[in-house]
């Protein structure tokens, strides 16, 4: 089975992996796909709408020859990081009421 992963919580997925570093975009995207099964096709233009939202800025910084664009998360995108994890905690909580709640169990 494969679930479907919302522009939401890809949205809230990236705002986490740039909470407490900046990244290039490469590693932004293998990072996500480490754990979701999204391409980067997918994950580029949540980047560039987050960063046409506010959410993100970048800054490109020179390596072996080629420049690389890292993505730095603002306080917008902080803010709207919080307010994912808060409506993911509650989905979550509801979720597992029924998937994971008493009276479910496998007999």
């Amino acid at each position: 089975m494969s679930i479907q992963v919302t522009g939401t919580l890809l949205d809230a997925c990236v705002l986490a992996l740039l909470v407490s570093n900046d990244a290039y975009g490469y590693s932004l995207t293998q990072s996500v796909r480490d754990t979701l099964d999204v391409s980067e096709s997918t994950l580029y233009p949540v980047m560039r709408r987050l960063q046409s939202d506010e959410c993100l800025t970048t800054y490109d910084e020179p390596h072996s020859g080629r420049n690389r664009r890292y993505y730095r998360i603002t306080e917008r995108g902080f803010q709207k990081y919080q307010a994912c994890l808060e409506e993911w905690n509650l989905f979550k909580q509801r979720i597992d009421s029924i998937l994971g709640g008493s009276g479910n169990d496998e007999k």
